[in-house]
């Protein structure tokens, strides 16, 4: 006997179309109420019938979640209009940066620099202004220089309930973050 998943694919798209980031099949599953299996076949059912010529979006897999995304023939002849959506997101150096920030804080410009391995005045001057980071006071040491920390608007750019939801590192990405002779 087939089932018939029109009405939970329809109810997983909705929930994909409300959601801004990826959402993973636990999520999906706890959110729409149905079983993981029956989210895992509506999911399937609902990536065929996005797949029709007549449909502009598509399901995608990222980031460890599913996404709602326009297909890519399309997006090419829309992104001019319509990626200024995008501007939101971080340059390379601006990511690194904070996410130095956020795992090391409080840590000032120059543990910041001596992590990355190049000068970080810029990327500083531009989170502080972004709201990612603030100044959280001064270090005990010559030169009293200021620490920096994340914000309320970054966890809320993440999608993070707090500091301590940011992903664990392993020991390899813990040893980057380090500095030493860092209290």
């Amino acid at each position: 006997m087939e089932l018939n998943l029109d009405r939970e694919a329809a109810i997983l798209e909705t929930i994909l179309f409300l959601e801004s980031e990826p959402v993973d099949k636990a999520a999906l599953s706890r959110i729409s109420g149905l079983g993981i299996d029956v989210t895992e076949a509506a999911l399937d059912h609902l990536r065929e019938c996005l797949a029709s010529a007549c449909h502009g979006i598509e399901l995608v897999e990222m980031g460890g979640g599913w996404l709602l995304v326009p297909k890519r023939d399309l997006w090419e002849g829309l992104k001019d209009r319509y990626g200024r959506k995008n501007e939101q997101k971080l340059s390379r150096a601006a990511l690194e940066t904070l996410s130095i920030i956020a795992y090391s804080q409080p840590v000032t410009r120059a543990e910041v620099e001596a992590i990355r391995g190049v000068a970080a005045d810029t990327m500083i001057r531009f989170l502080l202004d972004k709201g990612f980071i603030k100044e959280v006071g001064k270090k005990d040491a010559p030169g009293k220089p200021i620490q920096y920390g994340t914000t309320k608007d970054f966890l809320k750019f993440f999608r993070l309930g707090s500091i301590s939801d940011l992903p664990k590192l392993d020991e390899l990405e813990r040893d980057r973050f380090e500095l030493e002779g860092r209290a």
